[in-house]
């Protein structure tokens, strides 16, 4: 459990660290392109705005001067007596009436302010004078004059201009009416977006022109106080409380402010457009860096967890053949020191039984306790040099003797020394043999005596009535042959899996097994070039497996 929790630590480290320097990198990346983008997006709308503008103001100002300019040709081509003369100035307003619809009337008034000739749609104003008037005398200061709009006499929303000649001691002035709705036409001709607007204001901010939103015509607007400069100005004013991209620009020859109203949110379209875009891309990125920082820390880590297995798997069998060493020279010293009194214990029995063979002695009432005492010394003198000779060849550990050995064959030799045994107690021994197996290059012997050891443990494990399968099959990679045991005893517990092959380690009771069978199989197995691993659950019995490497010849 502590082994897993710190490799989910190292796992989440590995992938906090690796996010952290991929995805910093890129959120970096991709806010300096999109402030870079928007720098040169906004810095693109305004300066359009400005251009557009900039070109609004001239068109203004060169239909002002244009007109301006009619009026002026007209005036300083004829004396006033040849507009006054019959229908002269109506022949003059249809003419200028042909080129432009703008004019609503022409009027020509005298140095009095009296309108003197007339011609247009107003006929109440033939008779008016306009000498209290302030355009009047502007016009005359200054030899011409462009009104704001007004509703005037007419009543109706217009503006004049008119312009001042003096011939010889009299002076006397052309007056031309514009139609505001036809200017207002002009001044909204070039719209931005939906939401866009256009219009001029005077300077008490006044409109002089219609918009299409907002207040109406000669109502105040009030955009802020702007003291006249030169050129074009971009502002953000908010407009019931919604902010707004307004280009400002005052005309050459009149006190009029353009100003030319542009929607952010329309024009910054294409800029939320690619903040999506960003942001899905963004998003986009770090799936696929997460997914394959996941994947590689997954990857290495499995790769780490495997070689950590494979050295624990190393150490062991590192400590196992240590073990085994350590045990080799303790179990020949042993024997050689059992053996010695062991010999001397057996003379002296030899000899007391040959004494017990004397007249006197048979004679003895204790004679037949003296002799079961001899018989039982000599019987447990021999067992104990069994146990030596186990020890003595488990120390000697002789190098197998490398032959073309058929595994069905010595299984089933094995099976036949203990089928009286397994017959006793009701167990039942299966095989699966695989028929066609290859040979193996092993020690028949050795194997055999393998083979005995985990069978008869699978036979004392059962006790009675229980089955043992044995199976065996070859495998292509690695080449091998694999040999499966598996009893249906009461198994191993988990806790005692990793000492099963230990020296002295038995799960038998006291007094019915030495420990050394399966450590003893271990290393016969591992000389042999194989391996020997055990699998098991308790009441699931025991299952030990044996891979041995194939003949290669």
């Amino acid at each position: 459990m502590i082994e897993s929790s710190g490799y989910t630590k190292l796992r989440i480290k590995m992938i906090l660290t690796t996010l952290g320097f991929s995805l910093i990198p890129l959120l970096i990346l991709g806010y300096t392109i999109y402030r870079q983008f928007e720098a040169a997006h906004t810095g693109k709308v305004i300066q359009h705005l400005s251009h557009l503008t900039e070109n609004k103001r001239r068109t203004i100002d060169l239909f002002l001067n244009e007109r301006l300019s009619q009026l002026m040709a007209i005036a300083y081509t004829h004396q006033v007596e040849y507009f006054l003369e019959g229908s002269t100035l109506e022949s003059v307003f249809t003419l200028m009436q042909a080129r432009s619809k703008y004019y609503i009337d022409l009027g020509i008034i005298d140095q009095n302010g009296n309108h003197v000739a007339y011609t247009g749609p107003y006929q109440a104003i033939r008779t008016a004078n306009y000498k209290e008037e302030e355009w009047f005398s502007q016009v005359q200061a200054k030899g011409f004059y462009i009104s704001d709009v007004f509703l005037g006499r007419r009543n109706y929303p217009h503006f004049i201009i008119a312009v001042s000649r003096r011939d010889g001691d009299k002076t006397w002035i052309l007056r031309a009416t514009i139609d505001s709705d036809i200017f207002d036409s002009l001044v909204q001709s070039d719209q931005l977006g939906a939401n866009g607007d256009a219009f001029l204001l005077n300077a008490d901010n006044v409109l002089q022109s219609k918009p299409r939103f907002g207040p109406k015509l000669l109502a105040r607007m009030d955009l802020g106080a702007f003291a006249r400069f030169t050129g074009v100005r971009t502002e953000t004013i908010a407009v019931d409380g919604k902010p707004f991209l307004v280009g400002l620009a005052w005309l050459e020859n009149k006190n009029w402010l353009l100003a030319i109203r542009d929607d952010p949110s329309e024009e910054m379209m294409p800029l939320a457009h690619t903040r999506s875009l960003m942001w899905i891309i963004l998003a986009g990125g770090f799936l696929l860096i997460a997914g394959g920082t996941i994947l590689t820390s997954n990857t290495i880590l499995a790769q780490l967890v495997r070689s950590e297995r494979e050295k624990a798997m190393l150490n062991a069998s590192l400590t196992q053949s240590s073990k085994m060493a350590s045990l080799g020279k303790m179990a020949a010293g042993v024997a050689h020191e059992i053996n010695n009194p062991l010999a001397i214990i057996k003379e002296k029995a030899g000899w007391m039984r040959d004494l017990l063979e004397e007249e006197d002695v048979k004679a003895s009432p204790n004679y037949k306790e003296l002799e079961d005492a001899i018989a039982k010394i000599e019987y447990h003198v021999t067992r104990a040099k069994d146990v030596t000779h186990r020890l003595l060849g488990f120390a000697r550990r002789m190098d197998p003797i490398h032959e073309d050995v058929n595994i069905n064959d010595v299984i089933n030799q094995t099976i036949t020394f203990l089928q009286n045994e397994a017959r006793y107690r009701a167990i039942e021994i299966h095989t699966g043999f695989q028929t066609d197996l290859p040979f193996v290059a092993s020690d028949s012997a050795q194997l055999q005596q393998v083979f005995l050891n985990i069978i008869d443990n699978a036979i004392d494990a059962i006790g009675k009535d229980g089955n043992i399968h044995i199976r065996t099959m070859a495998v292509h990679d690695p080449n091998e042959v694999i040999i499966t045991i598996k009893d249906s005893g009461p198994g191993i517990p988990r806790e005692k899996l990793d000492k099963i092959f230990d020296p002295f380690f038995t799960t038998k009771k006291v007094g019915e097994g030495t420990g050394l069978g399966l450590t003893i199989s271990f290393s016969i197995i591992q000389k042999l070039g194989g391996q020997i691993k055990v699998e098991s659950e308790e009441g699931q019995g025991a299952t030990f497996i044996i891979s041995l490497p194939l003949n290669k010849d």
